[in-house]
């Protein structure tokens, strides 16, 4: 019916900016968490030990590769960026491409695996970060950010921005799916009415 093309073709329009304009903030929060986590560091000179009444010092510099999580996170959220960067540039520069089947579900596949990778990212460097704060008493971790404020300060934002990634990204890959949906529908739908 034409009266369902027009629908299905204004919904798609819809879904299309809807998806540009989530791209664009899941690609700047995900650069922004990667960038401020890899900018992390902060160097203090403390107090380590004392000999009778004299301090012992050392300077001690806290980065974000001395932990795996923290490397882990900035990688992860640079793959992220670039993914969305590749997406933003193929939505705007191949709209034609937009209404093949195969070119909607990889999309979509990549969408979701982006998703749980910017996800995974998150959570390890939360619970780093919350090591950090607070230290682990059974196994005599000592926190750090006691000593470390502007560092934990700064990672705590980078933390912010990732989990508005991971928000994005899921909401981007509710309307990946669903574009995908109506896609399948409609060839569903087109193949079943009978030429004339």
């Amino acid at each position: 019916m034409p009266g369902e093309n027009i629908l299905l073709a204004g919904e798609t329009t819809k879904s299309w900016k809807l998806l540009l304009g989530m791209r664009i903030l899941a690609f700047m929060a995900t650069l922004a968490a990667a960038i401020v986590m890899a900018l992390n560091k902060e160097t203090k000179t403390l107090v380590v030990a004392t000999i009778g009444t004299i301090p012992i010092k050392a300077t001690l510099t806290a980065k974000f590769q001395h932990t795996p999580a923290f490397v882990f996170f900035v990688i992860a959220n640079v793959m992220v960026s670039f993914h969305n960067l590749l997406m933003i540039a193929l939505q705007i520069f191949s709209r034609k491409l937009e209404y093949k089947g195969f070119h909607i579900l990889s999309v979509a596949i990549l969408d979701m695996l982006n998703a749980t990778l910017v996800s995974a990212a998150a959570n390890s460097a939360a619970f780093m970060a919350e090591l950090g704060k607070n230290g682990n008493k059974h196994a005599k971790w000592n926190k750090i950010c006691d000593r470390f404020a502007t560092y934990c300060d700064h990672g705590g934002g980078a933390l912010i921005a990732a989990f508005a990634g991971v928000i994005l990204m899921l909401l981007i890959s509710v309307v990946s799916i669903s574009r995908l949906l109506i896609s399948s529908n409609k060839f569903s739908t087109d193949a079943a009415s009978p030429s004339i």
